[in-house]
């Protein structure tokens, strides 16, 4: 069976960034928490969801093709009376000398060839397309913020790991030169020590930076400002374990339901929509267009010298066009519309393979990590009791200090790679819900 899926919702969110307060105290969020913020400003969604009013825009103006136009215009000149020629036995009239009309006039489009229905179902398509997106860059970043919070997770762990190792090299260092002040052991082992502690702390300093960096990439995933604390890290805290929680996958519903919900292939099969609309769009400059028009007008009467004497009245009528030849630029367009089809068409087939690949590539690596999780369960437990018999022939003399540092190194080689495997399972299960394209639901 195909492990939970939990589904979301598109909400309207706010452009506003959460600031982090002064006090760095009770600053702690849970993954759930993360999760939520990032719906609400992460930048990519944001973005997202401007395309989507965007393309709501190029619907209205697809749309306005097929309504009426109402334009209103007027003019007024004054002429210079020696620039109107004038019939000598004609008497001149001062309206001639100040000519101006007015006009409303309304069109509407009957018919262009099926271009106004295919670019505003186009439009429609595009602006679907931008909702497939939207809910893209959520899974995207849905993603995103579980893998960093996940590797916030493991760096924690790796730091406590590396800390008892520390811990534990310290503790044999002041053994062995206790014994060595009492001239039980020589001076190199002493020496020994003291190198196994040395060689011990450059660990534990790269994975306290592999912390810090990995918080602050998440603060800047949630687009969180800390004002106040420019010159400082991160005062955030996150809450979490890597824990495993076996769930079991079959590759072939993964596959079915990847293919059934996956925002990137319904995207591609939209792309071949819109690509034959364009078609239809490009084919129009072969058709005549035809359109109705009336308008009501009103201008001085030429023939008189109050400028108030008016001439007033209506029309109505009907044009058509047709062009018989446009310099085969119709031809050129159509040809052009039929390759970009022919592209989408291969790109929506070529997007069908990839998310199946990506399917696979996601169950494998569930595997994989599920098979380094069962490996490494009692790996530790050997481990910790490797040191306690090992410490024990030290003390008991039967042992040698080669053994306990050989112990100690193996025990935190083991803890490191327990939590590097609970790190990979928890990122696997996170990856494989993105590829069968499941999303998560943000918190009431």
């Amino acid at each position: 069976m195909v492990g939970p899926r939990v589904f979301g919702t598109i909400v309207e969110t706010s452009t506003s960034c959460v600031e982090v307060a002064e006090s760095p105290a009770a600053q702690s969020l849970t993954l759930q928490q993360c999760i939520d913020l990032a719906l609400k400003q992460n930048t990519d969604i944001l973005k997202a969801q401007q395309e989507i009013r965007r393309t709501h825009g190029v619907i209205v103006e697809a749309r306005s093709a097929a309504l009426p136009q109402v334009t209103a215009s007027g003019q007024y000149q004054r002429l210079d009376r020696d620039s109107i020629d004038l019939p000598s036995s004609q008497p001149f009239f001062k309206n001639e000398q100040h000519p101006w009309t007015a006009m409303i006039e309304a069109t509407q489009l009957i018919y262009a060839g099926g271009r106004v229905s295919a670019a505003l179902r186009a439009a429609k398509l595009v602006d679907q397309i931008a909702v497939l997106g939207f809910q893209r860059t959520v899974a995207d970043t849905i993603l995103q913020v579980r893998q960093t919070f996940y590797q916030i997770l493991l760096n924690q762990a790796q730091v406590t790991v590396r800390e008892e190792s520390v811990k534990l090299l310290e503790q044999q260092l002041t053994d062995t030169q206790q014994r060595f002040d009492v001239g039980a052991v020589p001076q190199f082992n002493v020496l020994r020590a003291q190198v196994e502690l040395a060689n011990a702390r450059p660990p534990l300093i790269r994975a306290q930076n592999d912390l810090r960096l990995s918080r602050e990439a998440l603060v800047k995933l949630l687009a969180i400002d800390t004002p106040g604390r420019r010159q400082e890290f991160t005062p955030l805290r996150f809450d979490g374990m890597l824990r495993y929680e076996p769930e079991k996958w079959d590759v072939a519903e993964a596959l079915a339901s990847a293919l059934a919900q996956r925002p990137e292939l319904k995207v591609a099969e939209k792309n071949v929509r819109v690509a034959a609309e364009s078609l239809t769009v490009a084919n129009a400059g072969y058709k005549p267009q035809l359109s109705l028009f009336a308008n009501y007008g009103i201008h001085d009467s030429p023939y008189q010298n109050d400028i108030d004497q008016t001439t007033r009245g209506w029309a109505v009528g009907a044009q058509a066009t047709w062009n018989l030849f446009d310099g085969m630029l119709t031809r050129g367009k159509v040809i052009q519309a039929h390759a970009q089809l022919k592209q989408v068409e291969l790109m929506l087939a070529d997007t069908r393979r990839s998310v199946e690949l990506e399917v696979r590539q996601a169950y494998s690596g569930f595997l994989q990590a599920q098979e380094l999780i069962e490996a490494q369960k009692k790996t530790v437990e050997e481990a910790e009791e490797s040191l306690r018999l090992a410490e024990a022939r030290y003390l008991a003399g039967s042992g040698t200090q080669l053994e306990v540092l050989s112990a100690q190194t193996a025990l935190t080689e083991a803890r490191s790679n327990e939590v590097q495997a609970l790190y990979d399972y928890n990122v696997a299960i996170a990856t494989l819900q993105r590829a069968v394209g499941a999303t998560v639901k943000a918190a009431d």
